[in-house]
């Protein structure tokens, strides 16, 4: 059947502003230590309802973002249900194909699984995330002469196929997750905000 998914991306990671990943060049500091959370608005995964649900990536990117290999801890809102855990991790790796099959395929080793509270927010503009007790991050788009959001368009790798991203600057973010080897605390560093649509 199939995932039929909607919803809002905010993503931080410890390049400078703006990240070089997305254009496929190697990241600032030769690797890239990121924060991926995907907030799911509307969407069935094999007929199983998981509007609501947010799953989020924290990623260790050793080198060119293009080449794979990347390190992963998966997060899973703890207001899921059974059911809407499994759908959603049969599409976080890559089990239904689709763009997000594309995305997670870089991917090399998943550290862990876990659940978590989530807290995904975004008002006017600015966004939140907070995974537990131990990872946060707050960030808000660049905006141009005429105050809208810059956005990043068709660019060689983005989390949110075939949507636009809106570049932003985190004011904080922090990892504090010593078990999987992240230890950061960082200010004014890249962020990514969009929308998405994801089908397959």
């Amino acid at each position: 059947m199939g995932y039929q998914l909607e919803g809002s991306l905010l993503e931080v990671c410890t390049c400078n502003t703006l990240c070089p990943c997305w254009v496929g060049d190697d990241p600032d500091g030769g690797k890239c230590d990121g924060l991926l959370g995907w907030h799911i608005e509307k969407g069935k995964v094999d007929g199983v309802d998981v509007s609501g649900r947010t799953l989020v990536a924290l990623v260790h990117i050793p080198g060119n973002i293009l080449k794979g290999n990347w390190k992963a801890v998966v997060y899973v809102d703890d207001k899921s249900t059974p059911q809407q855990q499994e759908a959603l991790l049969n599409v976080w790796t890559g089990k239904l194909g689709g763009p997000v099959a594309d995305l997670v395929k870089l991917i090399g080793e998943v550290l862990g699984v876990e659940r978590v509270p989530i807290l995904f927010d975004v008002t006017g503009g600015k966004g939140n995330l907070k995974i537990g007790q131990n990872i946060e991050a707050e960030m808000a788009p660049f905006r141009g002469a005429n105050n809208q959001p810059t956005t990043l368009h068709d660019s060689i790798f983005t989390t949110i196929p075939g949507s636009p991203a809106y570049l932003s600057k985190a004011s904080k973010y922090k990892a504090d997750v010593a078990k999987y080897g992240f230890d950061i605390d960082l200010k004014d560093h890249n962020a990514v905000q969009g929308a998405f649509r994801f089908a397959a």
